[in-house]
């Protein structure tokens, strides 16, 4: 009853909420995504998103037209795998950071483990900075992380603003420095953050620095600071901060890219077909996400922990050195 190449279509523009991008995502004009996207609402009887000359959002019907897609195209890249591909083998080098602990990648690894066990998976889980470094060094064969928007690397995966969490209880005085829960450097929400309240004018400090995510919503519940987190990856047990009552600047979007790396040819099949599930399906919407996801830890073993640092003190313009 659905296309199959209307719902890849659908997809792409759901995730970059972007009708141009998913057209470059896809390698096909524009037109034929608006094409796409009307075949496919006419075949539903329901208006899947509401667009305008700015924005690109999903309707309720859309919503839930997005867990169909992706089950839908999961089973048929299935099958189209058993039925004509080549069983994968070899070693696949794969990073991702720490970001997607709450979203469906623990799933989709699981699902590729199952349709590719001759390939050995080897998982590292660090910060986007970091994952960036070690592709460039060929230590990775492919990495799912971040980027700013003004970034051309990588295929976008999905795009998202950046907001202002913390635990709901959480009361900022707009006289005293902003208290920070940021990664170490070099991450990007970190940077992006500081580089708002600098733009601002606003001082900061560094309540809480931890590598790992599970480190950083311990210290955020626990009402110690602010973090800067994607808009659709909210944690459970935290809210967002409204900008016009803290006084906290926008900060911006940023962009969840794949990128492949260019060292070992061998893997290039392998990697080719886990970015494949990725992009099928889909990364966010933790919005029902149980917290014991994210305390049990969902990696296998060569994902990073960490805690909480003490907290330590810095600023922006009133003194200090940033953290």
């Amino acid at each position: 009853m659905y296309d199959p190449s209307h719902l890849r279509t659908f997809l792409s523009v759901a995730q970059t909420l972007s009708f141009t991008q998913a057209a470059r995502r896809l390698g096909v004009r524009q037109s034929t995504v608006s094409q796409h996207v009307r075949r496919l609402e006419g075949a539903t009887g329901r208006q899947l998103f509401t667009r305008d000359t700015h924005s690109v959002e999903l309707t309720e019907d859309g919503e839930a037209m997005l867990g169909f897609a992706r089950r839908i195209l999961e089973v048929h890249e299935q099958a189209t795998a058993f039925f004509t591909g080549p069983r994968l083998r070899g070693r696949l080098r794969f990073g991702a950071s720490e970001d997607f602990v709450l979203t469906r990648l623990p799933e989709i690894l699981e699902g590729f483990r199952h349709d590719h066990p001759e390939v050995e998976l080897e998982l590292t889980v660090e910060l986007s900075g970091i994952l960036h470094e070690r592709l460039a060094a060929g230590k990775l064969d492919l990495v799912l992380a971040k980027r700013r928007a003004e970034d051309p690397r990588g295929e976008l995966v999905w795009r998202d603003r950046l907001v202002w969490i913390g635990a709901e209880r959480l009361r900022l005085d707009p006289d005293r420095p902003v208290p920070l829960i940021v990664y170490p450097p070099p991450g990007i929400t970190r940077a992006l953050a500081l580089e708002a309240l600098q733009r601002q004018g606003r001082a900061w400090r560094v309540a809480c620095t931890s590598g790992s995510l599970n480190g950083l919503i311990a210290a955020a519940r626990a009402g110690l600071g602010v973090m800067a987190h994607s808009r659709g990856l909210v944690p459970p047990g935290l809210v967002r901060v409204p900008m016009g009552r803290s006084g906290l600047p926008e900060l911006g979007a940023v962009d969840f890219v794949l990128l492949h790396g260019r060292h070992r040819p061998a893997a290039q099949s392998a990697a080719d077909a886990l970015a494949t599930a990725i992009l099928t399906g889909g990364l966010p919407r933790p919005e029902g996400t149980p917290p014991a996801v994210v305390a049990g830890g969902p990696w296998p073993a060569s994902g990073r922990t960490g805690r909480p640092a003490p907290a330590k003190s810095g600023s922006g313009p009133r003194g200090g050195r940033p953290g």
